[in-house]
Formats: structure tokens, C-alpha cells, sequence
């Protein structure tokens, strides 16, 4: 005999308690964990594909394992020494970027910053503080990701991770189906599926959109001539997951950059705004719909929402699972919301007059 309800709820809601305080206390345990699982999850299609094609799981996950560790040596001896670099001359010219900007709205709205205004005082100050704060806010940031993540822990753990559950994804994924509440197995198997094909969608086609971006904008930059051109490209990739946003700060800054470079140059500057512009059309009219699809089911408000709670919550690795919650919780809302509008509480004594006729 299943289950009562009211005992159902309490299990589970213990289940669900149990898994947040286990997170909220081994976050940064956690998280060679959680980045070695997202990337086996990312590859997994990728695994199936060549064993449809005729190779054994083991070979997939060699061949890929082999493609990774290149990939990543190519990208340690070519573009991350220029993104750090790049990243440490921005931050260092920063201040000298903010005097310029003043002395330009000085020069072209002079009764704007009239010095015995607020607005002058305020632009001062902040030049001040941005000047002496700059240095000390770039050495708590090291310091704190160097205290938060170990590097070494991380590169060694993260792949280990990643292979083993890349060679085992398939097996762990049926044995998990088998530990399954019969009483539930065939509707938590359908909600998972569509939590799948929300993550696939989301996850895998806005990595593959983000990346596309990323090295779109950062060799174009960089073309164009404009200085921090790979990590601007940079910042704007990450961040295109979330709708407008990448371009927007990706846009802002480099436009920003390309106005104290190339001013009255305006043709360059131009060309700048033109690099964002064409991204932007392709994105919206070609990646997005291709590799995201239109029923993704993750609002840009939601995704946020999602973002800041766990952040704050559980850190880094808060921000890590916050796009795989969020997406759970998106299905499983759909779902209570089609369960409420069958129920008596929604129809209420109309369907049951229609039922009895």
C-alpha cells in the first residue's frame, strides 16, 4: 500500500532540507564536484553521438579527455596570459580613464560640473577613492579566490571528476531510474526529461551561443584595433546567457574604450559600435533560436532571481547550480500549475454538476 500523502510531503521535504544544509556547509568542498558533473553533463551528448557512430564509451571518452587537455594547453599558452594581462592594464588605467572623462565633460558641458556643485564634488571624490582603491580591491579579489579555490585542487579533481562520470553518465542515469518510488518512477521520469531538455537547451545551446560570441567579439576587437579589445570580447560572452546583458556591458564598455581612444576618429568608433550591432543581429536571428530554441522556459527575471539568491546563499557554487535549480523549479511550477487547474480547487462545483450530468 502506498504511502499517505502527508507522510510522502514529509519525506521528501526532509530529503530536500538535508540536501541545502549539505550544500550550505560543503560548498567550497563541493565544487570540483560540481564543475567536473556540469562538464560531463555538457559532453554527454557528445559521448552518445560517437558511440552511435561506432565506438566503444571508453574510446568516446578518450577521444574527448585527449580534445579537452588540448584545448585547454592551447588556451593556457596563448589566451590566458593575454586576458590576464589585458584585465591587469585595464584595471591599472582605469583612474587615468576617469580623469580623462572629466576633463571632457568639463571641457564640452562646463555648467554641468560647476566646482562648487554636488555633481563636481561627488566626480572628485570618486576619482579619489577609485585611484587609492583600485590596487587594494585587486589584491582582496586574488586573495579571496586564492583562499576560496584552490587552482591546484581544482585542476587536478575537475577533470578526474569529468572523465569518471563522462565514462559512467549513462549507467549512473539508469540506476538512479531503478531507485525510483515505482508508485512515482513514470512521472518523475517525465519531469526530469523536461527539466533535461530545458538544461540541454539552456545550458548546452547558450554555452555554445556564449563561446561563439565571445570569440566573435574578442577577435574582432582585437582587429579593429581597440586596446583590452580580448577582454572586453570576454566579459561580453560570459554574460550573453542573460538576455541584452552581455551586449549591453559588453557594448558600453567597448564603445567607452574606442570613444577615449579614437576620439574624433568617428568612423573607428563607428566600426566599434557596428562589431556589437552585427553580433547582436546574428544572435537574435540565427544562434539563439538555432542552438537555444524558442520554449526554453527560463525568464531572464527568473534567471536572476535564481542567480542572486544562490550566490548569496552558498557562493560560488550557489551560482554554479543556480541555472539547473532554476530550471527544475521552472518544470516542476508548470507541473503543480496543471495539477491545480484539474483539481476540484480550481473547477470547484461547476466541473462537478458537468461530471454528474
Amino acid at each position: 500500500m502506498a504511502l499517505p500523502v502527508k507522510d510522502q510531503l514529509r519525506y521528501w521535504g526532509v530529503a530536500a532540507a538535508v540536501f541545502v544544509l549539505i550544500l550550505w556547509a560543503l560548498g567550497d568542498v563541493l565544487l570540483p564536484f560540481v564543475i567536473g558533473g556540469a562538464i560531463a553533463y555538457f559532453l554527454d551528448p557528445v559521448a552518445d553521438r560517437l558511440e552511435r557512430l561506432g565506438l566503444s564509451r571508453i574510446a568516446a571518452t578518450a577521444i574527448i579527455t585527449v580534445i579537452g587537455i588540448l584545448g585547454f594547453i592551447l588556451a593556457i599558452l596563448m589566451v590566458v596570459p593575454a586576458l590576464i594581462t589585458q584585465l591587469l592594464d585595464l584595471i591599472d588605467v582605469l583612474p587615468d580613464l576617469f580623469k580623462q572623462l572629466r576633463g571632457f565633460i568639463e571641457k564640452q558641458f562646463p555648467s554641468l560640473l560647476d566646482r562648487e556643485s554636488n555633481t563636481h564634488q561627488m566626480l572628485v571624490s570618486f576619482g579619489d577613492m577609485l585611484k587609492s582603491k583600485t590596487g587594494d580591491v585587486l589584491q582582496t579579489v586574488l586573495a579571496s579566490l586564492g583562499s576560496a579555490i584552490n587552482i591546484v585542487v581544482l585542476l587536478v579533481i575537475v577533470p578526474v571528476v569529468a572523465v569518471y562520470l563522462l565514462l559512467d553518465w549513462d549507467r549512473m542515469v539508469a540506476r538512479i531510474g531503478e531507485l525510483l518510488p515505482r508508485d512515482h518512477a513514470p512521472t518523475i521520469r517525465r519531469l526530469a526529461g523536461e527539466i533535461d531538455a530545458v538544461l540541454a537547451s539552456f545550458v548546452r545551446g547558450m554555452g555554445t551561443v556564449c563561446l561563439i560570441l565571445g570569440t566573435y567579439y574578442a577577435v574582432a576587437l582585437m582587429l579593429a584595433g581597440l586596446q583590452f579589445g580580448l577582454i572586453v570580447g570576454f566579459i561580453a560572452g560570459l554574460v550573453t546567457f542573460i538576455p541584452y546583458l552581455g551586449a549591453l556591458i559588453g557594448g558600453s564598455l567597448a564603445i567607452g574604450l574606442a570613444l577615449f581612444q579614437f576620439w574624433g576618429d568617428w568612423a573607428h568608433v563607428g566600426l566599434i559600435a557596428g562589431i556589437f550591432a552585427i553580433g547582436q543581429v546574428t544572435e537574435g536571428n540565427f544562434l539563439t533560436p538555432k542552438l537555444v530554441g524558442s520554449s526554453v522556459g527560463l525568464h531572464p527575471v527568473w534567471l536572476l532571481l535564481a542567480l542572486s539568491v544562490f550566490g548569496a546563499l552558498f557562493g560560488f557554487v550557489g551560482m554554479l547550480i543556480a541555472v539547473p535549480v532554476a530550471a527544475a523549479l521552472g518544470v516542476l511550477a508548470r507541473f503543480a500549475t496543471s495539477l491545480y487547474l484539474d483539481s476540484r480547487l480550481y473547477t470547484g462545483l461547476e466541473r462537478q454538476d458537468q461530471e454528474t450530468e
